[in-house]
């Protein structure tokens, strides 16, 4: 038995941590079956002084840190000593170096310094100082930060390898700065440190329909300070202010997020960030007099590249043009090892797709994402952009001097640099595809904030795409400390009135209106943070926001209790609503806004228990319960139907738990059932139906219909993406069509991660693994083994160490095993059998196969198209005879016919042809 994964606070990357009582977290594994933790010893060791604690019982996750404060630079030593409940005890764990990353009160006294007169908006620049270092030196700590983005040399050598530093926060109230030990970069004697230093979203337009302006600020500016300790005990800061030089004559000659970078290495400046450097195109740095706060640690991972993806094929469009395909759509650059004439200029530009064989920039709207460099003209030049990011698959080369050699080209996979915790696997090749797909959407949009889309002129912190996407991307990734550090913005950008924009960081003036299932990010992150991680402070720190939020709904609803008439974004992106107007769904958008009300009034609820504030829990409980009659009792019949009778209304009734009778919610599973085979088992819900909706199936005892739902191929479906080549998940059910033309909305993404919510459900339900308390303390163990899959499995890095389940077809039986980590305990729920209550360990069953693959013998023109469709060999075998006579006919057929009971293959095809030719088909067809 020994201990593992110790860590303080949010962030394992580095020893600095940003709060001076840090949380402990750490994990026991190859314990015995069974066994739980009784008690803890906990040993902060500073040099030779060394103090024990104690924690009793089983927290090992998040445990409040047990000695004095932290102070600035204090630094230390923690390891952990674990006792069993059987007696048993660990050896110390290795030991985690510990740092405060933080400065004390009033000691931050940098200032923001730029170049004397900015000549552009986002102007890219340098900046110095020289300095001394005496004899002695002990530590040397960089606090830096920057209203822009930037990186730190000192002495020609970068001090770490992140990206887009500080990221983007909401800067107007907060800004962050990275903390790095530079000890080790620093001799005695002259020293130099330089600052490189762009606009990035500090100064990025910020609009739509051409009406794009900067929102903070025209021009960067750079702050740090570095403290220089020595054996004498003495100390000495260099800070940004006085003597400091600055140029904008750098190689960089302009840097946008959407626009990309231009490098002119003619322009290079050898030596800039060593001493004894001497240029007469460097002034002084001039104070940047906006008002700015002070900065505070960063808590969330920093931006990393990650990856590097060599070209996999080398295109000649139609045109002429060289384009690389990279094979997969990502979020990051491009570098290159390039020889030819000074003056030569590479082009760069980034695309998601091809249309029609050449680059598809019609979706970038006014991101030019483009990149440029300019040669020198000195033998073989690398180069890769520092500044910016680009969404893409393709790129399109111009300008290479010489003969191109793909070789010379890697694209460069860029984002928020988190630890990969959750993984999926199935025998079902497409599906399997589908989650990687979520997976690269996940990576491309986390970087620095939760994004919508990661190529366009957009690029914004969307609060409806992370409000439905949080489950999966907590499963997927540790990213506790990343939405917490987003949630903190959220909290300082919600209005007085308890209004959440649509936006965090909120750039957008008009983003202030309340909408359903936007704002709502307010009470269902911290839940589900809460709930995955056992993350009680966020729970803790977010709770006036979420009270905010709900009272704020409920003033909006009024005595009626219904959120109505008001602006909505509703169920965003149902496939059925038209391009130029993706907010007109099926289901009525005050239908989603009275659902999501009562949701946050009872997650609030469910927060206030838990942090102990009783009387709020009772207020805000009686008011989930208020809004939920009133919902029942304004949309529901006495028929149990929902007055908007479409798969999202029903979805939100069973989910939510807005309707409580099991017989009504029996009925509305049936109704939602019923529907879904009516369109042919393709997907009718958008962005608030399509996460719930294969739950909503499942716990009404439709399995088989989510099964159908989810193997779908054709448009719209999860998997028609996959099958038309996507890599990531798209914004559009169609954001590219059949014919391989682009989809004709302005606003069409092939990177989005919303629909990709689904994965969660494809964890807990289909593979089996869930949390049942926060942090997985208690797991359930719960698959629902669904025919056309032979295997499927779930793996997870819990709080609490590995997890996994997953379940295999043998002769005719379903063998499920089970990995329960040790210190919890897992409800075990198998088909045929009745639950129970088992320990950490492996564990394994075998259960008879319940699944059924409905069939339906004989089937001729005559059958009912319900019965039809419930059989997917005969319905495959209809379409193919259909298509090979009549291909439009057959997109008719899938898109457009009504599967119901009512309906008659041969009413349907009315054409005696036709009607011969697929009557033959299923008479072909050998049943056993």
């Amino acid at each position: 038995m020994h201990v593992y994964g110790l860590r303080a606070e949010y962030r394992a990357d580095t020893p600095f941590t940003a709060a001076s009582r840090p949380r402990l977290s750490w994990k026991t594994a190859d314990a015995a079956p069974g066994w739980t933790q009784a008690g803890a010893e906990i040993e902060w060791r500073r040099s030779e002084a060394a103090a024990v604690a104690r924690v009793e019982g089983r927290d090992s996750v998040l445990v409040e840190w047990p000695f004095e404060s932290l102070q600035p630079r204090e630094e230390g030593s923690v390891r952990i000593r674990v006792h069993g409940a059987d007696g048993s005890t660990s050896d110390w764990s290795e030991p985690l170096d510990v740092r405060a990353g933080f400065l004390g009160d009033g000691e931050w006294h940098a200032r923001f310094i730029t170049v004397p007169e900015p000549a552009d908006i986002g102007q890219p620049m340098r900046l110095r100082r020289e300095f001394t270092v005496r004899p002695g030196l002990e530590t040397a700590t960089l606090y830096a930060t920057a209203r822009g983005v930037y990186q730190v040399e000192i002495d020609g050598v970068p001090v770490d390898a992140d990206r887009l530093k500080p990221g983007w926060t909401a800067y107007r109230s907060r800004l962050v700065h990275e903390t790095n030990d530079v000890t080790d970069l620093l001799r005695e004697g002259p020293n130099a440190i330089g600052a490189n230093l762009a606009g990035g979203w500090y100064t990025e337009r910020f609009g739509f329909h051409g009406q794009a302006r900067p929102f903070y600020g025209k021009y960067p500016s750079f702050a740090a300070q570095l403290h220089l300790e020595y054996d004498d005990g003495t100390t000495e800061v260099v800070a940004t202010g006085d003597g400091w030089r600055a140029t904008a004559d750098g190689p960089v000659t302009a840097s946008g997020i959407y626009a990309g970078e231009s490098h002119d290495a003619r322009r290079a400046l050898p030596g800039w960030s060593s001493p004894g450097y001497d240029d007469a195109r460097w002034l002084d740095a001039r104070p940047d007099t906006a008002k700015a706060q002070v900065p505070v640690p960063a808590t969330a991972p920093p931006v990393r590249a990650t990856g590097e993806l060599p070209v996999q094929e080398v295109i000649t469009t139609p045109s002429g043009r060289t384009v690389v395909d990279f094979g997969q759509n990502l979020v990051g650059h491009l570098r290159i090892s390039v020889q030819g004439r000074e003056g030569d200029t590479v082009v760069l530009r980034h695309a998601e797709v091809l249309e029609h064989g050449e680059l598809g920039t019609r979706p970038l709207r006014h991101a030019k994402a483009t990149d440029t460099y300019t040669l020198a003209g000195n033998g073989t030049e690398t180069w890769q952009p520092e500044f910016t990011f680009h969404g893409f698959r393709y790129a399109e080369i111009q300008g290479w001097p010489g003969e191109f050699d793909p070789a010379d080209v890697t694209a460069i996979v860029v984002h928020s640099d988190l630890e990969r915790t959750g993984h999926f696997s199935s025998s079902h090749e497409l599906l399997d595809r589908l989650h990687e797909n979520v997976v690269w959407g996940m990576r491309g949009n986390f970087v620095s904030i939760p994004t919508d889309c990661p190529q366009r002129d957009e690029r914004l912190g969307w609060t409806g795409d992370i409000q439905v996407f949080a489950p999966a991307a907590s499963f997927l990734y540790d990213c506790d400390g990343f939405l917490a550090s987003w949630l903190d913005d959220l909290a300082r950008e919600q209005f007085d009135d308890g209004a959440v924009p649509f936006i965090v960081p909120n750039v957008l003036e008009w983003a202030q209106t309340p909408a359903a299932a936007w704002g709502d990010a307010a009470t269902v992150v911290p839940t589900v943070l809460f709930d995955r991680f056992g993350d009680r402070a966020v729970l803790e720190r977010q709770y006036p926001s979420m009270r905010a939020w709900t009272d704020h709904l409920a003033a909006l609803a009024g005595d009626r209790l219904l959120w109505e008439g008001r602006f909505q974004f509703g169920d965003w992106l149902d496939p059925d609503a038209p391009p130029e107007d993706p907010a007109r769904a099926k289901t009525d958008p005050d239908i989603v806004a009275s659902a999501y009300f009562q949701r946050s009034a009872a997650l609030t609820a469910r927060a206030a228990s838990e942090l102990g504030h009783a009387e709020d829990a009772a207020k805000y409980g009686a008011l989930a319960e208020s809004a939920r009659e009133a919902w029942v009792r304004e949309y529901v019949t006495a028929a149990s139907r929902i007055v908007s009778d479409a798969p999202t209304a029903y979805a939100l009734a069973i989910e939510f738990d807005l309707v409580t009778d099991p017989a009504v919610r029996e009925r509305m599973g049936a109704r939602l059932a019923w529907l879904v085979r009516r369109a042919g088992y393709r997907i009718g819900t958008g962005f608030v139906g399509t996460p719930i909706i294969q739950d909503a199936l499942t716990r009404t005892g439709h399995a088989e219909t989510a099964r159908r739902l989810l193997l779908q191929t054709d448009n719209p479906s999860w998997l028609y993406p996959v099958t038309m080549g996507a890599t990531t998940i798209w914004e559009r059910w169609d954001s590219m069509l059949e014919d391989g033309t682009i989809n004709p909305g302005e606003m069409t993404s092939f990177n989005h991660y919303a629909f990709g919510a689904i994965a969660d459900w494809l964890h807990r339900t289909v593979a089996g693994l869930a949390p049942l308390e926060p942090g997985y303390r208690r797991l359930a163990v719960a698959p629902v083994p669904l025919a056309g899959l032979d295997r499927a499995a779930a793996e997870l890095e819990t709080p609490y160490g590995r997890a996994r389940v997953g379940w295999e077809v043998h002769d005719g039986r379903i063998v499920v095993h089970a990995q329960v980590p040790p210190n919890t305990t897992a409800l075990v729920t198998l088909p045929g059998r009745a639950s129970e209550e088992v320990g950490s360990g492996d564990h394994e069953w075998t259960v008879d196969d319940p699944r059924t693959e409905p069939r339906s013998p004989g089937l001729t023109v005559d059958a009912r198209l319900s019965d039809l469709i419930e059989d997917a060999e005969a319905y495959g075998a209809v379409l193919r005879a259909v298509e090979s006579a009549d291909p439009e006919r057959a997109r008719g057929l899938r898109r457009g016919a009504v599967w119901t009971e009512h309906r008659t293959l041969r009413s349907e095809l009315q054409d005696a042809g036709l009607l011969a030719r697929v009557g033959q088909a299923l008479a072909d067809l050998k049943r056993d």
